[in-house]
């Protein structure tokens, strides 16, 4: 058996393979270990990149929803103020009416005395000029210049 060239073979081919195994055997076991070593630590660093993506995505939302309640707010605070101009506009308008009509009222009151004014003054010529006609025509010449006199006087006495 040892005479023969496969038996040789096969002995320096365990030969080999046991100075592979005993050589090699570490360095293969250190490149696994530190190849695991290295996917744990990369597992270990996505685990955290996650954690961090999931705080970041929490605080992403609770912002987006900080938002959307004071955009409520605002949208809340602007219906308000608008119902409130809204009321003031109207109530300033009213007023404005009002006063509108208190001095067109006021007009009309003013036109209506200033009316009655021109007639009593119209009524008030129409009878001077026919009481001067009647004394013209019922009164001589010296009724007239005593009736002027007596006039002038009553005049004079009234001014001083």
């Amino acid at each position: 058996m040892l005479g023969s060239e496969y038996t040789w073979l096969t002995l320096s081919l365990l030969a080999i393979l046991g100075l592979i195994v005993w050589k090699g055997t570490k360095p293969i076991l250190a490149s696994l270990d530190a190849r695991g070593e290295r996917i744990r630590r990369e597992l270990e660093e996505a685990q955290a990149l996650r954690e961090e993506a999931q705080k970041l995505l929490a605080d992403s939302k609770r912002r987006q929803r900080d938002a959307i309640e004071e955009a409520k707010q605002i949208l809340e605070h602007a219906r308000h103020e608008s119902e409130r101009m809204r009321v003031a506009a109207q109530q300033e308008l009213e007023e404005s009416i009002e006063r509108r009509r208190t001095m067109a009222e006021e007009k009309i009151r003013q036109a209506e005395t200033d009316a009655l004014n021109q007639v009593r003054n119209r009524a008030v010529d129409a009878a001077v000029a026919a009481a001067a006609r009647l004394i013209a025509e019922n009164l001589d010449e010296a009724r007239i210049s005593e009736v002027n006199a007596r006039s002038i006087q009553d005049v004079a006495a009234k001014l001083n």
